[in-house]
């Protein structure tokens, strides 16, 4: 089965998660795996800077890297999880970096962005590393909610974060009291459906709007065969 063309539409955020072919724990260069996920960091805030890609938030764990972000054209994306491997393979010298080519999903603005978000920083603590999202270090979350005195001075807020309160104080209380209460099933498993199969998330309207302007189909087929058109009555 042929693999789908990158989604792509100007100025639509896309989820992001690259997988690892070897986890962070594991790494043998004497370095530890703190050091190697600070690496990282440094690494994608550099990689965000060189090819002018917006990120709205991250989440880096031993075997993922995840993020929103909204990029400049069709290439960028691709160009900087390319840089942010080779800048790594660089100092691993074992062989590939990712399990495979990255997955991504176009999110609807307005609707979409802040259930992304806290499902992409709710990673650490669902995966057991920590107790609270915004207690994990190598993520946006502390400083969406307010735990870190400042974020990461390449990441660029998402408008929508910005609408959820007219105060920075409102903004973090806010978004700590939906990452806290995090998302129901029905929206998790919609996000993860788009982005693992590599579709658009969003509204009926949003889905169809693509259609005209995104790099290729947005959202599966319907199943089954299209309709014959019905025959012309003859009289």
């Amino acid at each position: 089965m042929a693999r789908l063309p990158r989604l792509y539409a100007p100025q639509i955020p896309q989820l992001v998660q690259a997988r690892f072919a070897r986890a962070l724990d594991a790494t043998t260069q004497g370095a530890s795996p703190t050091a190697a996920m600070d690496r990282l960091c440094t690494w994608l805030g550099d990689s965000a800077r060189e090819h002018h890609v917006e990120v709205h938030g991250w989440s880096l764990v031993h075997d993922r890297l995840t993020l929103l972000a909204t990029p400049p054209g069709p290439q960028a994306l691709p160009k900087l999880v390319q840089a942010l491997g080779r800048r790594y393979a660089a100092q691993q010298r074992q062989g590939r970096v990712f399990a495979e080519r990255y997955r991504s999903a176009l999110v609807e603005p307005g609707r979409w962005v802040l259930p992304a978000l806290i499902w992409l920083e709710s990673l650490p603590a669902q995966l057991s590393y920590v107790d609270r999202p915004e207690h994990w270090p190598w993520s946006s979350a502390a400083g969406h909610t307010g735990a870190a005195a400042t974020a990461a001075d390449w990441m660029v807020d998402h408008p929508d974060y910005w609408k959820d309160g007219n105060t920075p104080f409102d903004r973090q209380a806010r978004y700590r009291e939906r990452l806290h209460a995090g998302l129901p099933d029905s929206q998790r498993q919609q996000i993860e459906r788009a982005l693992f199969g590599q579709w658009a998330l969003g509204e009926a309207v949003f889905l169809q709007q693509l259609e005209s302007q995104a790099s290729r189909r947005p959202r599966p087929a319907p199943r089954g065969r299209p309709r014959k058109p019905a025959a012309p009555h003859s009289g």
